[in-house]
């Protein structure tokens, strides 16, 4: 796909992931594959819900900026990562949410479980509710490679893994398209609503 259309389609996610309240003001960053050793990512501290086609940049996978004058992301190696893990991956997706900023500071524990819910079928890879989602929980770090490392260890280790919480901060999830990695999104958020609201009725 050209890089045109590649921009195109990260402008209208964060269009619809700020108009949903997942991507307030200049918080989270969203990535596309651009060739098998380069992605396209948003530019370091733009506003998601009003990005222009020079509001992206392209990248190497060590998360270097091949156009000078721009800025990636300070966690571009977040979703260089995941390209480099597996081939398949054309989107990342990095939000912000209240729901999921909330539930990863509640949750103790390094992941979080979900079960016999049937939206978990909307993720990719998993045809029946009767299975169990496990979505890892990682302490936020302004070392950003330290903690790109600390992911990489759970991804060799759970290569069906579809999405992960950084502690406070948010989420990341990806997809073979843009299209399936909002979809995932969608599918996170509504997990997330419930379980905030089952913990709430059993206090």
């Amino acid at each position: 796909m050209k890089r045109e259309q590649l921009a195109e389609q990260i402008i209208e996610a964060g269009r619809f992931l700020y108009g949903r309240g997942w991507s307030p003001a200049t918080s989270s960053n969203y990535s596309a594959r651009l060739s098998f050793d380069q992605a396209l990512l948003t530019v370091s501290g733009k506003h998601k819900g009003q990005l222009g086609p020079d509001d992206v940049l392209a990248t190497d996978l060590d998360g270097n900026s091949l156009e000078p004058g721009k800025k990636p992301s300070a966690e571009t190696l977040l979703h260089t990562q995941l390209y480099r893990w597996q081939a398949g991956i054309g989107a990342v997706l990095h939000t912000h949410s209240v729901n999921a900023t909330v539930l990863s500071r509640l949750t103790l524990a390094d992941s979080l479980v979900f079960a016999d819910y049937e939206l978990q079928k909307a993720f990719t890879g998993i045809s029946t509710h009767e299975c169990q989602v496990e979505v890892p929980i990682f302490d936020n770090d302004q070392d950003i490679a330290r903690l790109a490392s600390r992911v990489q260890l759970w991804l060799d280790q759970h290569p069906d893994c579809v999405g992960y919480l950084i502690r406070g901060h948010g989420l990341y999830t990806w997809g073979a398209q843009m299209s399936d990695a909002l979809r995932q999104i969608e599918a996170f958020e509504f997990l997330f609503e419930c379980e905030l609201k089952v913990r709430a009725l059993q206090r």
